[in-house]
This record gives structure tokens, C-alpha cells and sequence, in this order.
């Protein structure tokens, strides 16, 4: 079967080997004569596949043991309100927005926090650069900041996570990491909580992972609905309600994908990050030598994984996307927000897939030209 490549942003693409073994174990999941999606979720056969999902991300995201790893549900939509119920203390928030999605998180934290106030922003520029570090106002005595590491829409990402302490902070930092996790490695003495839907890199819809500090747990809002508590989830792992169990199979399976991963001698996440910086570099250097098309992001914070691309005569948008539609190459459309074009390459895209993207694109310009 010769599948096309989806540069779909989320769902986006899973690797073929994982939705082969997922087929495979449909209806019997290692001779137990059942689905996974039929398990009980306290049963030993499913307990073995969590255990194995934890253990793996853990090893593949070099987790520090003081850290939780929950799964759970709702998405990055629901944790911009599940974060604050948990670590605001009805203080002060503080959130640098760098594009829609930090933008929603900041809005909705403004329910629960006294102030959810914004310390940077890059509106000024539509959302194509990060402010620097030192225009940060950070407020004295914050709950936590909040980023989102990579913005899925407007195309930006943080290379390297902030230092907080040297920008003169003791608020823990909190990531929105859903659109780059298991893409690169991250430097967990920087993180107080990160989280994410897996639905762009790590499975299918439904699972949400949020790797916490354990110092951080235990401060809910009382009006912190319990199966939200990242206490009282901890405390249960990850069951205090059903988990989304197809979720967590289809994770662990991406997992054991993961840790196959080889560029040389990298291995897991090392190797992937390779993989994605050379993708990346490769599809950035085709449209900046292009005068046909364009990226407007400022090459400092330019995504790995999402690329938003315009063609500078946009009357040419329609005929673009039927042709690549023709070529196999799927859901390139750009976010009604920002319009354009958007390929999503994250790591279930074959470099073979921006490769096969850029011929097409060279092939459109010359036709147009």
C-alpha cells in the first residue's frame, strides 16, 4: 500500500509500523482474546501496557524521578484550566504569548488566577518572533510562567527553554509542549510542569500526558474538580478515573517505535531530534531561496514541526492545494487564522515526505511561472 503524507497539524500522521501492530491486535491483544479497547483498565493485561507506557516515556524523555508522568484526559484545551486550578493559589499568573494557543491559555486562566497577566507578548509582530527573555515583566512573587514551546499555528518555537532564575524568578515554569513532544530533548531542571494532547506526535486523540514537579502537587483550588487534581490522579496512577486506555496502547506502541529510532549513533529522542532538524533545515532553505513563496517567521524561532508558507500571489492557493492533493500530499492547508499554507512534519513524516513535498512545490512554480 502506498499511502500518501499527511502534514495534517493534529490528528496528524502516526508511524505506519505502529498502526500495522495496532491492526495486527485488533481483536487479540497477545493471545488474552481481547482488544485492547475491551480491557479493564485495572486488569493485569492492560496494568502491563500503562506500566510499559510510563517506563518508556520516562526513559525516552529523561524524566528526573521527582517527577510524575499522568495520563490523562481533555486535551491542551482543558489543562489551560486544569494548570491553574492546580497551581495558581488564586495568585498571580504570568504568561508570555507568543501565538493563539498561549493566547487561549492565558484567557482561561484568567477564571482562576487573580490576574493572568501577560509579561510578554509578540502581537506586534503577528506572532513571527519570541520577545526577548530580557523585555520579560515577570511579576514578583508569580504562581508560575507559562509558555507554549512550540505554537502549532503561527509556526514558532523556543529552542531553548527560558532560565527563569537568572531572569530573576522562583516561579516554576509550566510548557505547553504538545506539538513538539518526543521531538527533542528538554532540560528538566528549567520545568515545574509540562503537558500536552498526543495527538500530533505521540498517538491518536483522547490522552493528554502532563509531567509534573512533585512539589507541586497538592495545591488545588477547592473548586478543583477531583479527576483534575493532579494530587489525587498521581496518587491513583493516572486511574483514579478510566484512563483512555486505546489512547495509552497506541502511545506505548509509538514509544517502542521511538526507542528503534537510529541517525548514526543517536538513538530515541536524540536521533529523532537529528531527523527533524535536518527536515526542517531542508524545507526552510527551498522557500527561502524561493521567490515564489515564503515564510514569514524570524529564522531564531522558526518550528521544527509546524511551517506555515504563503505564495506570494495567493489567487493561487486553490489550484496549489488540489494539485497536491493529486500528488498524495494531504491537509497542507494553512490554519483559518492565519491562511497560507502549513506543513506539519513531525516525527511520523519521513524525510522521503518533505522531500516529495518540496519536488511538488518546485514542480507548481514552474508551471505558474
Amino acid at each position: 500500500m502506498n499511502r500518501p503524507y499527511n502534514f495534517s497539524a493534529g490528528p496528524a500522521a502516526i508511524p505506519e509500523e505502529v498502526l500495522q501492530q495496532a491492526a495486527a491486535e485488533m481483536l487479540d491483544w497477545h493471545g488474552s482474546g481481547m482488544g485492547v479497547m475491551e480491557m479493564s483498565h485495572r486488569g493485569k493485561e492492560f496494568i502491563s501496557i500503562y506500566e510499559a507506557a510510563e517506563a518508556d516515556l520516562r526513559e525516552l524523555l529523561a524524566v528526573p524521578a521527582h517527577f510524575k508522568i499522568l495520563f490523562m484526559q481533555g486535551g491542551g484545551i482543558a489543562e489551560n484550566a486544569i494548570v491553574p486550578l492546580n497551581l495558581s493559589r488564586a495568585g498571580v499568573v504570568d504568561f508570555v504569548v507568543t501565538g493563539s494557543w498561549s493566547q487561549k491559555s492565558a484567557k482561561e486562566a484568567g477564571k482562576y488566577a487573580s490576574d493572568a497577566h501577560v509579561a510578554a507578548t509578540a502581537k506586534d509582530s503577528d506572532y513571527t518572533t519570541i520577545p526577548a527573555a530580557s523585555s520579560w515583566q515577570l511579576s514578583r512573587g508569580a504562581s508560575y510562567v507559562h509558555i507554549c514551546s512550540n505554537e502549532t499555528i503561527h509556526g514558532v518555537e523556543f529552542h531553548e527553554l527560558p532560565d527563569l532564575k537568572a531572569l530573576g524568578s522562583d516561579a516554576p515554569l509550566v510548557i505547553d509542549f504538545s506539538s513538539h513532544v518526543a521531538s527533542r530533548s528538554i532540560d528538566w531542571s528549567r520545568v515545574g510542569l509540562a503537558f500536552g494532547g498526543a495527538q500530533k506526535n505521540i498517538g491518536p486523540a483522547g490522552l493528554t500526558i502532563v509531567i509534573v514537579r512533585e512539589d507541586l502537587l497538592g495545591h488545588a483550588l477547592p473548586i478543583c474538580p477531583s479527576a483534575f487534581d493532579y494530587r489525587v490522579v498521581a496518587d491513583n496512577g493516572s486511574m483514579y478515573n478510566t484512563p483512555p486506555t486505546w489512547g495509552i496502547y497506541m502511545a506505548s506502541l509509538t514509544f517502542q517505535w521511538l526507542k528503534r529510532q537510529t541517525e548514526g549513533s543517536l538513538t530515541g529522542v536524540a536521533a529523532m531530534e537529528a531527523r527533524n532538524i535536518a527536515k526542517a533545515q531542508l524545507f526552510y532553505d527551498y522557500v527561502d531561496r524561493s521567490s515564489f513563496y515564503v515564510n514569514k517567521v524570524a529564522e531564531n524561532c522558526r518550528s521544527r514541526m509546524n511551517i506555515p508558507f504563503f505564495l506570494r500571489d495567493e489567487s493561487r492557493n486553490d489550484a496549489f492545494l488540489a494539485g497536491a492533493k493529486q500528488a498524495g500530499l494531504l491537509q497542507l492547508k494553512g490554519h483559518k487564522s492565519v491562511g497560507g499554507m502549513r506543513a506539519s512534519i513531525y516525527n511520523a513524516m519521513p524525510l522521503a515526505g518533505v522531500q516529495a513535498l518540496i519536488a511538488y512545490m518546485q514542480d507548481f512554480e514552474q508551471r505558474q511561472a
